[in-house]
């Protein structure tokens, strides 16, 4: 049996080429991606690294706590306490300590001689954030600090004066020695004169000021070193009360900035690799199955002569597998080398583009390969199975047949099998929308659901080609000349061959425009949403994302004339669900008599007014939703308070947060102002008296319109979610074309008798070639129609799902992509048809009618 396969595959292998190359491929790649998926498994054990030669550091606890009958849940904190002067002063008896402050310095880009190099220009590129007005945004630390990472002076000296500052240079820095540059701090803006520099360590970009001046510009101590015995370190604080952590070893990396950014990098790489690995997995699955099923169809007779000879279907069928085995070994040891070749390069490609730690690599994991390789075989072997069973019942009276017109397209366990896939495709939609509407927007639902509609629809394809075919060629049939109707023709009584071909086309359409049509569906879902949202004819941010407005400055634009402002602020807000899980959502502290004048949120329930200092606006998605209930919350600061709701909003994409006052905004800063024009106020004299004070500030403040907001606000796509979707599209459209190639070849080398009748009865050899690349393309089309009547089933789910969520947002196409992939499945087919047709036809016709298969 093995050396019958062998035999096979050697006589046949223009059949198994396109399956061979396909499956190597989509096993490298998921080699690849598993092997990156192991080393995101685990971040490396990382020291800290601000606080890397401190020896004990003391700060407020950063995640809030809270007993629920299952242990301890923790949240992190939006806003941290600072360390009490008491217990500052009890700890400095134990030995000597190092008071830390950490607060925003934008510094404006100048000159030695301190003139701003962008003045004159900030009013035109005010409105394009802080870089394009030369504002740098940095943190700053007082001097005394410094040697807790440690940082060295790599030149200069340390500062000895109030305007003096010590500065992070590393390669490419535009700051030096003896630099004046503009700065703007909470305590307002100055002048800093560079004294000296240390090398950049990656993890901020600091300014260094004297102790004092850093104390006058932010009061709060955020962090304490202490010299002095851990044990006698805790103890203390332990007397003075919780809400403070003491540091020690790797745990100082508590303290640094972003202790968990490298951990949360992960998590995205892992979602992105995973999801490459399944739907490279779920392409080659099909195109593998298509092209084995199409071989099998071609090798009618081949089976009916070994029926005729006495070979058993079980024999044939074993074969079949034993032929796919083979090429699956073969091409997933192809893999094997190329997934481990290529690990590296996805590495380095994920962290160039930003996606990954800059420390990430390839571990040593072997396990990914030999999942990878045993997933390939099953693949070739699985794909080969169904096939298998149509080769066995092949009669031995096939031997004798003549006709190339294709009888009984599909088996009754095809039609069962399409029939449970489709219904479970669409019963699963329909739950979510009747049962949550937004689980339908899921990152993992809008990527994975749709490959069951794919898959059903897919083993349709049979049946549904031969209509198609028909319906799409019956205007270019009517036209003169006989290529219109030998094309439709053709492709109508090459059913199986017309199905293999348009399967391919038909998964990768179907996923481009579902997958890439669902992003650009929801971020127009979620831009729409903000536009309504916002009624502001104004709306003013800090230059940078992260920082508050200075308070001189909010004042400022109270007191501008003719001006509505309502002044926001970005907090968070923590609830108990069903007394086992912490919550957190975002929220903004409003302020209420200003609220639905600069806004209109989409209220539900209740009403906006009724929002006081002893309430809380929350949305559908919270468990309790009754206007006039009691609610108990953890503000951003940690403070627990019971709130009553005084409205409730729509649930939406998810982007309609919470509202609280700012009483109970955690402590957090005013970060945007929507401003309202009154009514017998001057539009332009408003947005200029504003932008006048934002240019005073020289922060980099921004002064926008509100569409202007609206737009720079909505959500688009994540580089991740953009590089992801682009990986899998590639790995789809090339397992496409290579499906495309090798049934086309096959399938006219197949037909060469056919081609030399029609030279026989005077077709010339272009007539020929534009006849089969007009069927090639006729196909692909059919293919594209079927694979978007699945995109807008999936589409309109989305739509659906959004409408029930009370978001009226039309549904989006990506126009160019389809077309592109399309277009780009026409080329290959047409060429992958006409070029062995090409060589066919150098044959005298005569001798290629004479030809056997």
């Amino acid at each position: 049996m093995l050396m019958l396969a062998l035999h096979g595959v050697r006589t046949r292998w223009v059949t198994f080429v396109g399956s061979f190359v396909a499956l190597a491929l989509g096993v490298g790649l998921i080699a690849a991606t598993g092997l990156a998926l192991a080393a995101t498994f685990s971040a490396p054990d990382k020291g800290p690294e601000r606080f890397a030669a401190a020896p004990v550091v003391v700060r407020a606890d950063d995640q809030l706590r809270v007993r629920t009958a299952n242990g301890v849940r923790t949240r992190p904190l939006a806003r941290t306490a600072p360390v009490p002067p008491a217990l500052i002063t009890e700890l400095s008896a134990l030995g000597r300590t190092v008071e830390d402050r950490t607060f925003p310095v934008d510094l404006a880009a100048t000159g030695r001689d301190g003139d701003p190099r962008t003045q004159g220009s900030a009013s035109r590129a005010q409105s394009r954030g802080p870089r394009a007005q030369g504002i740098e945004p940095r943190t700053g630390h007082p001097w005394s600090v410094a040697a807790a990472a440690p940082y060295r002076l790599t030149s200069g000296r340390s500062p000895a004066a109030p305007g003096e500052a010590v500065v992070t240079a590393g390669p490419g820095s535009h700051l030096r020695t003896g630099d004046r540059v503009r700065a703007t701090t909470p305590a307002g803006a100055t002048t800093l004169t560079v004294v000296g520099t240390v090398a950049d360590r990656g993890f901020e970009s600091a300014v260094f000021l004297g102790d004092e001046e850093a104390a006058r510009i932010s009061p709060a101590v955020d962090a304490l070193v202490v010299h002095a015995d851990a044990t006698a370190v805790r103890d203390v604080v332990a007397r003075a009360g919780g809400g403070m952590d003491v540091l020690t070893g790797d745990g100082r990396r508590r303290a640094d900035p972003g202790p968990d950014r490298d951990a949360e990098a992960l998590v995205s790489v892992n979602a992105l690799l995973g999801t490459a690995a399944g739907i490279t997995l779920f392409v080659s699955v099909s195109v593998v199955a298509s092209t084995f099923a199409f071989a099998v169809a071609q090798r009618r007779r081949e089976f009916g002569l070994l029926r005729t000879a006495g070979a058993t279907p079980g024999q044939i069928r074993r074969t079949v597998v034993a032929e796919a085995a083979v090429v699956g070994v073969l091409a997933s040891a192809t893999g094997w080398w190329l997934g481990a070749t290529g690990a590296p390069l996805l590495a380095a490609r994920l962290v160039d583009a930003g996606l990954a730690p800059a420390w990430f690599a390839i571990g040593e994991q072997s396990w990914p390969l030999h999942t990878a390789f045993w997933t390939g075989v099953g693949v070739a072997t699985a794909g080969a199975l169904a096939a298998s069973f149509r080769a066995g019942r092949t009669a031995p009276t096939e031997v004798l047949r003549e006709a190339a017109v294709d009888s009984r397209t599909m088996p009754a366990s095809r039609w069962i099998l399409a029939a449970l896939v489709l219904l479970t495709g669409a019963g699963l939609l329909v739950t979510a929308l009747v049962l949550d509407p937004g689980d339908v927007l899921g990152r993992k639902a809008y990527i994975t659901r749709p490959l069951l509609l794919i898959v059903g629809v897919a083993l349709l394809a049979p049946v549904l080609a031969g209509p198609l075919v028909r319906a799409l060629t019956w205007l270019p049939a009517r036209l003169p000349g006989a290529t219109g109707v030998l094309a439709r023709e053709n492709a109508s009584a090459g059913v199986r061959r017309t199905a293999a071909v348009a399967a391919p086309v038909v998964i990768t359409v179907a996923l481009t425009v579902s997958l890439l049509g669902t992003v650009a569906t929801l971020a127009e879902a979620k831009a729409t949403e903000v536009r309504t949202a916002t009624t502001a004819d104004l709306v003013v941010v800090p230059g940078a994302e992260g920082r508050t407005l200075p308070p001189s400055f909010v004042e400022r634009v109270r007191a501008v004339e003719g001006a509505v402002a309502g002044v926001s602020r970005s907090t968070a807000v923590t609830v108990l669900e069903e007394g086992t899980a912490l919550v957190t959502s975002e929220a903004r502290a409003v302020d209420p008599a200003r609220l639905t004048a600069v806004s209109a949120p989409p209220v539900v329930a209740g009403r906006l007014t009724d929002l006081d200092d002893d309430s809380i606006v929350v949305n559908e998605e919270w468990l309790t939703t009754t206007v006039g209930e009691r609610v108990t919350v953890w503000l951003g600061d940690g403070r627990q308070a019971s709130l009553r709701i005084a409205a409730v909003l729509a649930t939406g994409t998810g982007n309609n947060g919470v509202y609280v006052t700012a009483r109970n905004a955690g402590g957090a800063g005013a970060d945007r102002i929507d401003v309202a024009v009154a009514e017998a106020a001057d539009p332009g004299a408003v947005a200029a008296a504003l932008r006048t004070a934002a240019e005073a500030e020289g922060t980099g403040i921004r002064v926008l319109t509100g569409a202007e907001w609206a737009a720079a606000a909505a959500p688009g796509m994540s580089d991740s979610t953009r590089a992801g979707l682009w990986l899998i599209l590639s790995m789809a459209l090339l397992c496409t074309g290579i499906a495309l190639a090798n049934t086309l070849v096959t399938a006219t080398t197949d037909r060469v008798r056919d081609l030399a009748v029609l030279r026989l009865t005077g077709a010339s050899v272009p007539q020929v070639l534009r006849l089969v690349a007009v069927e090639a393309v006729a196909v692909v089309t059919v293919g594209a129609v079927i694979g978007a009547g699945v995109a807008a089933v999936n589409l309109a789910g989305v739509w659906g799902a959004l409408a029930l969520l009370g978001v009226r947002s039309g549904v989006v196409v990506p126009w160019g992509t389809t077309g592109a992939v399309i277009a780009a499945a026409a080329v290959v087919a047409a060429v992958s048809a006409v070029v062995p047709a090409a060589f066919a036809l150098r044959t005298r016709p005569v001798e290629l009618a004479r030809m056997r298969e």
